[in-house]
C-alpha cells in the first residue's frame, strides 16, 4: 500500500499545483487581458491530470478499505484550489496511522 500512496501523495500535489496555476495565473489572463492562453494550454493539463488523480485516489481508496463517502471525498479534493494539498496530509496521515494499526507486534526475543 505504501506504493499506493506515494503514487497518490504526488498526483495529488502536481494536481494542486496545476489548478492553482489555472486559477490565480490563467483565469485573470483570460478574463482581465483577453488572453486565453494558459487557460487553453494549463487547463487541458488539469483535466488530464486530475484524471490520473482519479485513479490513484480510487487505487488507494480499495487497497485502504475506505468506505465509499471518504473516496468520494478525496477524489472531489482535487477540484478546488489547495484543497488537494490538504486532503492529501490527512490522507497520508490517516494510511499512515491505519497501517501501524494493522502491523503485528514484533515477538519478543528469548534470551
Amino acid at each position: 500500500m505504501r506504493a499506493a500512496l506515494t503514487r497518490y501523495r504526488v498526483i495529488a500535489w502536481v494536481v494542486g499545483v496545476v489548478l492553482i496555476l489555472l486559477v490565480v495565473i490563467g483565469m485573470p489572463l483570460k478574463y482581465g487581458f483577453d488572453n486565453p492562453i494558459v487557460v487553453e494550454t494549463v487547463g487541458q493539463a488539469h483535466g488530464f491530470l486530475y484524471m490520473l488523480y482519479l485513479v490513484a485516489a480510487f487505487d488507494l481508496s480499495r487497497r485502504a478499505n475506505w468506505p465509499l463517502k471518504r473516496m468520494v471525498l478525496v477524489m472531489l479534493a482535487g477540484t478546488v484550489p489547495f484543497v488537494s494539498f490538504w486532503a492529501e496530509r490527512r490522507v497520508s496521515a490517516l494510511v499512515v496511522a491505519e497501517q501501524r494499526n494493522q502491523e503485528p507486534a514484533p515477538e519478543p526475543v528469548a534470551g
